[in-house]
């Protein structure tokens, strides 16, 4: 059926199911509104089903329209997108996927020098909890805590975080040993893979009973413990910025036996590795952590 249908009838479909009108479709494509109507219409024949519901003022998709909206609009993207990277011509986008906190508390605040370094990507970041769905083809990457679920993928593990308690300087005077925290607020997230219980029997001792706050968030939980309301078991990556600001401080450093994880991976399909600017955001990320290692040794 495929070979029965003309791409400029397809063509005209999908810039008048984006701009809602048959003469802004035309106004884009540099034709008559009946030339793009007769181009809907003959795709309507060769295909059997009608595209649009149409009145004297407004047209508006049907269902089986939609349906073939979700595709044609995902088609002409990635052709767009396809013919700017071989043409070299104008911005590459990066779509980027990412968990919260590692949004908030790394990604976001380095997206500057990831800009300055490849002035000609740009990068669109959305953040949440779920894992970013590549085959509906609205993200190139997603950065996942703990194991990515997608198959098909390339992961790449992140830096080895390490997870300590994380208070504010002035808390941080009356804690000496790990003995110390028992009598502490302790802040909770949630989410997180390693919990206050496993901190405390590696350093030899049975957890309190948790009272107090708690988040599904390590950015929340690493803002409150910044304000000094308690003490947050936090990686150190994600509280980078605190750290070297001292509003937060590591008080047991030294004193107290450490957790260490990979918390965090990168993920793009495998189909992607190709793409040059996929490649250069994987690149940036792991080289900006190797940075932090060699600066962290010194």
């Amino acid at each position: 059926m495929l070979s029965n249908v003309p791409i400029s009838a397809i063509r005209a479909f999908e810039a008048a199911a984006r701009t809602g009108s048959f003469r802004d479709a035309a106004n884009e494509l540099h034709l008559t509104p009946s030339a793009v109507s007769h181009a809907i219409r003959k795709l309507e024949t060769t295909i059997g089903t009608v595209l649009f519901e149409r009145s004297a003022r407004a047209v508006r998709l049907t269902p089986a329209g939609e349906n073939l909206m979700r595709h044609a609009g995902a088609a002409f993207d990635q052709l767009r997108r396809g013919l700017e990277e071989v043409a070299a011509r104008g911005p590459q986008l990066v779509r980027v996927h990412s968990a919260p906190s590692f949004a908030a508390q790394w990604l976001a605040p380095r997206l500057a020098q990831f800009l300055k370094s490849y002035p000609k990507l740009e990068v669109r970041l959305a953040a949440s909890t779920d894992y970013a769905r590549f085959s509906n083809d609205d993200f190139d990457v997603d950065i996942v805590y703990g194991q990515p679920r997608a198959e098909g993928v390339e992961v790449i593990p992140l830096k080895e975080e390490t997870v300590t308690p994380l208070c504010s300087p002035a808390l941080a005077k009356s804690i000496r040993k790990p003995a110390d925290l028992l009598h502490r607020t302790l802040i909770r997230s949630d989410m997180k893979q390693i919990q206050w219980h496993q901190w405390f029997a590696a350093n030899g001792l049975e957890a309190p009973a948790l009272h107090g706050m708690r988040f599904d968030r390590s950015f929340l939980a690493i803002a409150t413990a910044a304000e000094g309301l308690g003490v947050a078991l936090e990686s150190t990556l994600l509280a980078e910025r605190e750290l070297a600001s001292r509003r937060l401080v590591a008080p047991l450093a030294g004193h107290a036996t450490d957790m260490h994880y990979i918390g965090h991976r990168l993920v793009y399909p495998r189909a992607s590795r190709q793409r040059s600017a996929v490649r250069a955001f994987a690149d940036w990320i792991v080289s900006q952590l190797e940075d932090r290692d060699v600066r962290s040794s010194h």
